[in-house]
């Protein structure tokens, strides 16, 4: 079992001789109480460690206690005595037997005791020897205090001093510990730095926000700090926003004017140089972004205006079959019309530089008309009687040169057999002439002859026969 000193004194107080002579004290003087005497005349039930007023005080409480008598002799050469004369003798002789005691038997009787106090001094010196007076200092608040701990990190325990990952303590946790030591704990505190529009999470031991910037190597002079200097920083932390002194140098209107700043952007920092943006003026750099130290800023001074322009939109060409129509042949029925799209672009002049316009709206002016085309699925005749055996080849080479979409200078004819649009639709023909196949204008050509033989073709008609 593990020595407790702790133990062995409350025991030795409670038990001990010690609690009888601080019992003693409440009434008398403890320099002048006398102890009783261990010899022939001590009662063998008294106590040699209790002082001889403890025996007086027991006498005055009316305790049965018996009277020390006179050593009892007996008279030599009496022949004779009285019966009281010896009984006196043999009660004395028994009173004597009663309280008469060796100086052996004493000493025998004060050893184990005398054991027993010194071995509850050695056990006293030893829980003295243990004790540590330690100065321990958390977060800056000191006190002193007394431990049996054998290290930091037992004595750190016993006080109820937890720590953590960014925790600091010196000595180590484990250097071992002597009376008069000094702990320092410094509890970490998490700090939300923005510093120069970098944001990061550090942790930090200091206790201000002066000391924080110290240990973060932060060069605080000239720079804005969103908390006093002296501001505490709690175990919860603290969100700091730090912009150190830079030096900017701003170009504007031919002039370069360099100032040292801790503005938070590029806009703030052409006000500090006295320079006013006007209209759409702008910086070579975004104006709400972060100046760095030695950068170089070039204010632009641009003036603009806004130009239209107009553009066709092509027109959609709807085909539709017509049965009425011979195959090959197709028909405008409703002719296509382009649409108008207005566009606007703006053109700005930068520091008296004209720059490249660009397109910043459009708007549909009139919108374009679909086209639609009559395409014929009608088979062809095979033949005219009376007219197939003309050579029909012969009159289209002498009336358009072979052109199935040839017109006159006058616009008047058209197609192979130069015919005028009144007599091709009187022919059952549609659209323009020049716009059917080659096979049909020859077949309306052929029914043409039947009808008025060669006169239509007054000067190529008697290519006809050859």
């Amino acid at each position: 079992m593990q020595y407790n000193p702790y133990v062995e004194y409350e025991q030795y107080e409670q038990h001990g001789p010690y609690r009888q002579y601080e019992r003693a004290v409440v009434r008398d003087d403890v320099h002048t109480a006398q102890t009783l005497p261990c010899g022939p005349h001590v009662s063998p039930y008294a106590d040699p460690y209790r002082p001889a007023y403890e025996s007086l005080r027991r006498s005055t409480a009316h305790e049965p206690t018996e009277p020390v008598l006179p050593r009892q002799t007996r008279q030599a050469g009496s022949g004779t005595g009285s019966g009281a004369g010896s009984g006196t003798h043999r009660g004395a002789r028994r009173r004597g037997a009663r309280y008469t005691e060796r100086p052996e038997a004493c000493v025998r009787r004060l050893l184990p005791r005398a054991l027993v106090v010194a071995f509850l001094a050695g056990g006293t010196t030893a829980f003295v020897a243990e004790d540590k007076a330690i100065e321990l200092s958390v977060d800056g608040s000191g006190r002193t205090l007394h431990t049996f701990a054998d290290d930091v990190s037992g004595l750190l325990a016993d006080e109820g001093v937890r720590l953590g990952p960014h925790d600091v303590v010196l000595p180590a946790p484990e250097a071992a510990l002597t009376s008069g030591d000094e702990i320092t704990v410094r509890h970490g505190r998490p700090v939300r730095l923005t510093l120069d529009g970098h944001r990061r999470e550090v942790w930090t031991t200091a206790r201000t926000v002066e000391e924080a910037l110290g240990q973060l190597g932060v060069r605080a002079e000239g720079a804005y700090l969103s908390a006093a200097r002296s501001k505490p920083i709690g175990r919860a932390g603290l969100v700091l926003d730090v912009r150190t002194e830079r030096a900017v140098t701003v170009m504007a209107d031919g002039r370069a004017r360099t100032v040292r700043t801790n503005a938070a952007t590029v806009r703030d920092v052409v006000e500090e140089a006295g320079i006013t943006l006007r209209g759409q003026d702008t910086t070579s750099v975004a104006p709400g972004s972060f100046p760095r130290d030695g950068q170089t800023v070039s204010v632009l001074r641009i003036t603009g205006s806004r130009e239209a322009r107009e553009e066709l939109i092509p027109f959609a060409v709807r085909r539709a079959a017509d049965p009425s129509l011979f195959k090959g042949t197709e028909v405008v029925e409703r002719a296509g019309q382009p649409g108008v799209r207005r566009i606007t672009y703006s053109v700005r002049t930068v520091n008296g530089v004209r720059q490249r316009p660009w397109r910043v709206g459009s708007e549909v002016v009139r919108a374009p008309r679909t086209q639609i085309v009559k395409v014929g699925t009608k088979a062809h005749p095979r033949s005219v009687r009376g007219a197939d055996h003309l050579d029909w080849q012969g009159l289209a080479q002498c009336e358009s040169g072979g052109r199935p979409d040839a017109v006159d200078p006058s616009g008047t004819y058209g197609g192979l057999y130069q015919f005028d649009e009144g007599t091709w639709h009187r022919l059952g023909g549609r659209g323009r002439p020049q716009d059917a196949p080659a096979q049909e204008q020859t077949h309306r050509a052929k029914k043409l002859y039947v009808i008025r033989g060669a006169s239509p073709w007054p000067r190529c008609g008697d290519r006809l026969r050859g």
